[in-house]
C-alpha cells in the first residue's frame, strides 16, 4: 500500500513538472539566415526583426506569400495585419515598423484551439525568403 502511494505521488510530481515545463510561457530562440538575431518561437508564434526592408515591403511580401499559400480572410494595411487560412490553420501576420529599415514580423498560427507552430514557421520563413529573393532581382 505504501509503495502504491509513493508511486502515485511520484507520477503526480512528474506530471506537474511536465505541465510547468510545457507551459506556453517558454520561448526558444532559433537561428534564421535572413533575420537579424534569429527569431523567437512560442507555442503558436514565430517573430523576429527583418532588417533592410521597409514596412511596405514586408507588408507586400506577407500579402503575396499568404495569397500563394492559402486564402486571405482579412487585411488591414494601416494596422499591419493579415489574417489568412493556410494549411487548415488560421494564420495572423502582424507587421510593426521599428525604424525605416527594420520591421518586426510576427506570425501566429492556430488550428482550432491548438497551436500550429510548423505552419507559423513555414509562413515566416517563406516571407523572409521572399524578401531575400526580392532584393536579388
Amino acid at each position: 500500500m505504501l509503495k502504491s502511494l509513493k508511486l502515485r505521488i511520484t507520477k503526480n510530481v512528474i506530471l506537474l513538472g511536465m505541465t510547468v515545463f510545457l507551459n506556453g510561457c517558454i520561448y526558444l530562440v532559433v537561428g534564421s539566415v535572413g533575420a537579424v538575431g534569429g527569431y523567437i518561437v512560442s507555442p503558436d508564434t514565430v517573430e523576429g526583426i527583418v532588417a533592410g526592408h521597409s514596412s511596405e515591403e514586408v507588408w507586400d511580401a506577407a500579402r503575396e506569400v499568404s495569397s500563394i499559400m492559402g486564402i486571405i480572410l482579412e487585411r488591414n494595411e494601416a494596422g499591419g495585419i493579415v489574417v489568412a487560412k493556410i494549411a487548415g490553420s488560421r494564420v495572423t501576420i502582424t507587421i510593426v515598423g521599428m525604424s525605416s529599415s527594420a520591421v518586426k514580423l510576427s506570425v501566429k498560427a492556430r488550428r482550432a484551439f491548438f497551436p500550429s507552430i510548423k505552419t507559423a514557421q513555414e509562413v515566416y520563413i517563406k516571407i523572409d525568403k521572399y524578401l531575400g529573393d526580392e532584393g536579388a532581382d
